[in-house]
Order: C-alpha cells, then sequence, then structure tokens
C-alpha cells in the first residue's frame, strides 16, 4: 500500500552542495510549501505529489545575485520580464536591484515616498524570480525618509555612486544636478556621504534587532581624478578601447574613493560596509588596509564576474564599458588570488541590460567613448564563476558561499543562501562536465549582445527551482512570472 503524499515535491539524485559542508551528498530533496521540508537519502516517492530526477547532477541553493540594476536603460516592467527569465536561465533565484532617482531608471526626481511604490507597482508580476531592492538617497531629503523605506518598505540597504557628484555616468559632465534630478543648490557630495552614513546609523540604533542587516553599499571611484584623467587619455592617440576606458579610470581613483570612504563610516560610526565591484589589485589592497585599519567597521567585499572572466584584450571591446572598468590581465589574477584567500565576500553579475543601439554607435562602433557603461550578464554567473573556479582549485561549497549564504546573510535574506529544513526550496541543478560557448542569441536577456560572446565555459545550468516551482529546465524559461518582493526590515 503506498504512503499518502504529504510533499509536494520530491527531488531524487542529487549531489547535495551547501556552504558550510565540504562533503557532497547524494541526497533526495522533500518540498512542502516552497520550503525544504526533508533530506535524506532514499525518499520514499510515494510521499510526493510531483517526483523529479535530478540525475546525479550537482545541487547548489539558488543564486543570489546582489548587484543588478532592472530598468535602468529599458522600461523597468519590460526589463524585468526578460532580464529575469535570463537570470532564471543562470541559476539565479534572488535579484537585489540597485534603484534611485534622477535620470534613467523611472527619469524622474522626488521624494522617495511617491518614487519607491511606483517601483513596487511596476515590479510586481514580472519578475520570474525572488527580487529586492538596495536604495541610493540622492537627494538631501531621501536621508530623512531612510526610516520610512525600512519600516514601510523592508529595505535594509541603501547606496552611495561616489563619483557622481562630479563627473557623469559614460565619461565627463558639468551637469550632475540636472543628471541626477536635484536642486541646483543641493550637493552630492563626501559631505553628503557623511549624512547618509550617520542617517544609517540612526536608523541601526533605532532597530538593534536588525543591526546587522542594514547596510550601506558603495560605488568608489573619485570623480576629480576620473575628470582629470579622461582628459588626458581622450588625446592620447596611443590608447583605445578597453585599455583607454581603464586608463581613464585608473584603478588609484577607486584605492583613494576607498580609503574615504571608510574613514567616513569610522567617523560616523556606520558598522556596516559594503565595497562594490573592486576592479583591480589597488582597490582590493585599499580595501584590506582598510579592514585593518578600522576593525570595527564590518567589511564586505565584492567582485563581479565580468571583472574575473574579462580583461582589456577581450576582443568584444566597446560592449565590455562598464564602471568600474574592465582591467589588465594582471589585476583579474589578482581578484582571483583574493577570491581563493577568502578576501572576497560574495561575486555579483552587476547585471544592467544595455541594448545595442545605446552600446555601440552606427558612425564609429569602435569608440569608447560614446558607449553607454554596463552590460547584462547575471545568465552567467554560476557557471562563469564554476568554470573559472574550478580551474583554480575553488571548492563547491565556497562557489555556495559567495553566490548564495553570504549575500543572503548580509542583505536580510534569512530563507535563503543554503538546502536546509526550513528554507526556500530554491535550487539550482548544474552539470559539471558539460560544456558550452556563450552565445547571445542563446539568452533570454532583450540585450542582443553579450562581452563573453564565444567565451567556453564548463558547468552549465541544467534546471532551477524557485521556491520549489521548476522556473527553468534544459533550455526554456517555464510558466509565467511568480516572483515575489521581499521585506527585508526584520532580522
Amino acid at each position: 500500500m503506498s504512503e499518502t503524499p504529504v510533499l509536494d515535491q520530491i527531488i531524487k539524485n542529487v549531489r547535495v552542495v551547501r556552504p558550510h559542508q565540504d562533503a557532497i551528498e547524494l541526497l533526495d530533496l522533500g518540498i512542502k510549501n516552497g520550503k525544504f521540508a526533508q533530506i535524506a537519502p532514499n525518499i520514499n516517492p510515494d510521499t510526493g505529489k510531483e517526483v523529479f530526477d535530478g540525475k546525479n547532477l550537482l545541487a547548489f541553493p539558488g543564486v543570489v545575485d546582489a548587484h543588478m540594476h532592472i530598468g535602468i536603460y529599458q522600461p523597468l516592467d519590460k526589463d524585468a520580464v526578460t532580464e529575469t527569465k535570463a537570470a532564471a536561465m543562470g541559476g539565479v533565484t534572488t535579484s537585489l536591484n540597485y534603484i534611485r532617482t534622477g535620470q534613467y531608471y523611472l527619469n524622474k526626481g522626488g521624494s522617495y515616498r511617491d518614487f519607491f511604490p511606483e517601483v513596487l507597482a511596476l515590479s510586481t508580476g514580472n519578475f520570474f524570480i525572488d527580487y529586492s531592492y538596495h536604495i541610493a538617497p540622492i537627494a538631501s531629503q531621501h536621508i530623512d525618509e531612510i526610516p520610512l523605506l525600512f519600516e514601510e518598505h523592508g529595505v535594509s540597504s541603501f547606496k552611495i555612486f561616489m563619483f557622481y557628484g562630479g563627473y557623469g555616468l559614460h565619461g565627463l559632465s558639468d551637469q550632475q544636478n540636472l543628471f541626477l534630478m536635484i536642486n541646483k543648490e543641493e550637493r552630492y557630495d563626501f559631505a553628503h556621504f557623511e549624512f547618509i552614513m550617520r542617517g544609517l546609523t540612526r536608523l541601526m540604533e533605532a532597530h538593534p534587532e536588525a543591526r546587522d542587516t542594514i547596510s550601506l553599499s558603495l560605488h568608489c571611484e573619485v570623480a576629480e581624478i576620473l575628470n582629470a584623467y579622461t582628459k588626458i587619455v581622450e588625446n592620447d592617440s596611443s590608447l583605445s578601447g578597453l585599455h583607454a576606458y581603464s586608463a581613464a579610470r585608473p584603478p588609484h581613483s577607486e584605492g583613494l574613493a576607498i580609503c574615504i570612504a571608510s574613514y567616513l563610516a569610522h567617523e560616523t560610526n556606520c558598522a556596516n560596509i559594503n565595497l562594490l565591484h573592486l576592479s583591480s589589485r589597488k582597490a582590493m589592497e585599499a580595501a584590506l588596509t582598510m579592514q585593518t585599519a578600522f576593525p570595527h567597521i564590518n567589511f564586505r567585499r565584492e567582485v563581479t564576474v565580468g571583472h574575473l572572466l574579462l580583461d582589456v584584450d577581450t576582443p568584444t571591446a566597446t560592449w565590455a564599458k562598464v564602471n568600474p572598468p574592465i582591467r589588465p590581465r594582471a589585476d583579474v589574477e589578482y581578484l582571483w588570488q583574493a577570491v581563493l584567500n577568502n578576501h572576497v565576500d560574495w561575486i555579483v553579475s552587476d547585471h544592467a541590460c544595455c541594448s545595442a543601439e545605446q552600446k555601440r554607435s552606427a558612425k564609429d562602433p569602435n569608440n569608447i567613448w560614446l558607449a553607454k557603461s554596463g552590460f547584462g550578464g547575471t545568465e552567467y554567473l554560476l557557471s562563469g564563476v564554476f568554470s573559472e573556479g574550478s580551474k583554480r582549485g575553488m571548492s563547491y561549497n565556497q562557489m555556495a558561499k559567495l553566490l548564495s549564504w553570504n549575500p543572503s546573510r548580509r542583505f536580510g535574506l534569512l530563507e535563503k543562501g543554503d538546502i536546509a529544513i526550513g528554507y526556500d526550496a530554491d535550487l539550482v541543478l548544474v552539470n559539471p562536465n558539460e560544456s558550452f560557448v556563450v552565445r547571445a542569441t542563446e539568452s533570454q536577456s532583450q540585450q542582443g549582445y553579450t562581452p563573453f560572446e564565444g567565451v567556453e565555459l564548463t558547468g552549465r545550468v541544467k534546471s532551477t527551482f524557485l521556491r520549489g516551482n521548476l522556473i527553468y529546465n534544459n533550455g526554456r524559461v517555464l510558466g509565467s512570472p511568480t516572483g515575489r518582493y521581499l521585506k527585508r526590515s526584520r532580522s
């Protein structure tokens, strides 16, 4: 007599990768109400309403891509659909997106009290994966809105773009107040950054129960250095393409910004600081120096898959323009060494879908200065880290830490990040032996190109589950968008 099914789904025969266990065990996973409910060998298939054969594939926790930009260059509601389809095909089940007032995104200024509900309305029903937002306080009034964003909307992570005060998103600019859509007497400068930090310190004091998951992220480059070097490099005919862009935004600008940001965190007692997309040896060394200088600040260090897979000689050239820039190979290898030495806390895509028309001038396609910054790549995050990490001896559980566990803990996603009883049944099945060549035509993204074009990766995502539901399988995204907004106001 067969047992009455008590589980919604059983995923059989998977080699489970967990962030804190070296052993990779062949297990079955029982799922109930979107959570892992039973993890054991040989679960009786009669106890599940549905059974899925995992065919001895590796089972990683669903990837938490902690740095994405949905809706930066395309309408947010449309961008969410296509770009989270791409995320699903890469094993990403949670998307943390940076958003701000000003040009791009919703292309409006004003208060977050008005702006953020509009963001949420455009998001609802359009994400194939679960999602949340990091918010950048651009205008001074936004600092006063930090408690509202936290208490009403569960936003616990905030951002500063350090170079925005005196440099454009894509190059030289003397109209930053227009770009940021703030009053002409306002300044987006170091003093503003200090006051943001003081605002976050007040929030932590008001909500001690959430202190560990309230944090500030910084894009670290100094506008004055970028302005000066861009003018020099634009007049230097010996440099072009990614070589020129890297020289125009030199690594010491990152290092200097990191030092300034870290001292301000110390001055304001802003305890949780995330140093984003460190792209160079100088940036990483500065970040590690600041950790030693200010041990009472809980620093986290992030790198992107783009900065780990691409260098200035990448043949896709202008497609790979991004801030901070793609760097020389020596920097790439230094970043990998930092990953292997446990100096990096998480790896992300910094996905920002930027159409080919915006990226490459029809009249002058190789002119790096005319290209917009940023590109998509969330669909290659897991395979990219798996492929290059495996070559360098990186363990599977370390990959799970960097791609799932660490970002989920930092950003208050406490039901994500592990394959464990009670956690959301977010899961990605990977064939470690299957290689593939990256082709933009095979991606669900609407971007139409990729700077990773032609790169061969080993470790192919075969299936992705979101809260127990199969959302991607063998090349096809399934069903309609069921991603939920994740409130993060309690630890």
